[in-house]
């Protein structure tokens, strides 16, 4: 007995002159573990007689409950010593940033930015917008539209088509957003002013042209509509879009199936190093197509063309995008690239208003 007592001194001071968590561990193995000192008094138990093996190992059991509690109460002891030292030594600098978070981390792509811009200018204008879906069929797509069966856009080198039907027609990927106007006229009676923003289709693919791009369109449809007022139009959403105060503009005579007479729209510019300035200098930049709304189309959709009459227009956004935000590749903007949407996305707080600055 007189051994479990000089043993229980022994390791209780050992736990107590453990300096920190490694060296009370070292103690713990030394008593209790497998082959540790405690452990070892278990061994000689079965030689013993039975009542002096029951009074022994009550003795032994006493001795590993007093040498754990005391390793717990020495390791509660030390963890809190070591918690306060590196409290003391260890400092939060509270000056540091945390991190932004997603609401500015994240960015909205210039493509998406621009139909906002859009939307802005021609909602101020009274205009609605018109959707429709992107698989159409070949008589909204071309044939209300007034293009001949022999016209180079309806070939498979221009145009996505699908698989043929029991009937013969052959849906396809739409290649202008021109038969949301088809929908909307047979849909709605005059007076008509709207725009139809969303993407389109075509085999075309290099720095300046991509299979899918973005495009708006605009149609006005009433009874007294003309040229004027589509130049006035024109010219109010180009000093808007690229906030200038005046601009110049270049008509020129073209043609369009659906429009006639068809004209394309040339605005100035100068260049002053890599940087377009647009509303001054003297040279021309080709910006969009548009027209009085041949008389066909407005037969096609019921329409009556000696009663009514209207302009419509189409420009590419991803072209209004790279002319206004400096962009030199089409590609680029539906490359999934991070860096590149952080240089030229913008942040999801930027809501585009007239009054506010558009870009701003």
């Amino acid at each position: 007995m007189s051994d479990l007592k000089t043993l229980e001194t022994e390791l209780l001071a050992a736990v107590e002159a453990a300096a920190d968590l490694s060296a009370l561990e070292e103690v713990r193995v030394r008593a209790l573990g497998k082959k540790g000192q405690v452990s070892g008094l278990m061994k000689g138990l079965g030689d013993m007689a039975p009542e002096e093996r029951k009074s022994y190992g009550q003795n032994i059991n006493g001795l590993k409950e007093r040498i754990g509690e005391a390793l717990g109460e020495r390791r509660a002891g030390l963890e809190a010593e070591d918690m306060a030292q590196r409290l003391a030594s260890e400092q939060a600098d509270i000056s540091l940033p945390v991190r932004v978070g997603p609401l500015a981390e994240g960015r909205v792509h210039p493509v998406s930015q621009v139909m906002d811009e859009i939307a802005e200018i021609f909602g101020d204008m009274g205009f609605s917008i018109a959707e429709g879906p992107d698989i159409e069929t070949d008589e909204n797509n071309f044939t209300a539209l007034n293009i001949p069966p022999e016209h180079p856009a309806r070939q498979e080198h221009d145009t996505f088509y699908f698989g043929g039907q029991p009937d013969g027609s052959r849906a396809l990927l739409r290649t202008h957003t021109s038969p949301v106007q088809i929908r909307t006229m047979r849909k709605e009676k005059p007076p008509i002013r709207i725009i139809a923003p969303g993407r389109v289709y075509r085999c075309d693919s290099d720095q300046t042209h991509t299979p899918m791009f973005h495009q708006v369109e605009g149609l006005v449809i009433d009874e007294e509509t003309h040229l004027g007022h589509l130049k006035w139009v024109l010219e109010e959403f180009c000093k808007a879009f690229f906030e200038v105060d005046a601009i110049k503009m270049r008509f020129r005579a073209s043609h369009f199936p659906f429009t006639e007479p068809s004209l394309e729209v040339d605005i100035g510019y100068a260049k002053v190093g890599d940087e377009l300035r647009i509303g001054q200098g003297e040279e021309w930049l080709e910006i969009l197509g548009c027209g009085m709304v041949h008389p066909n189309v407005l037969a096609n959709v019921d329409l009556d063309p000696n009663v009514y009459q209207g302009f419509a227009f189409g420009v590419g956004i991803d072209r209004l995008a790279m002319l206004k935000y400096g962009m030199p590749d089409l590609r680029a903007f539906f490359a999934a690239d991070l860096a590149w949407l952080k240089h030229y996305g913008f942040s999801s707080l930027n809501v585009p208003t007239l009054s506010g600055g558009l870009s701003s």
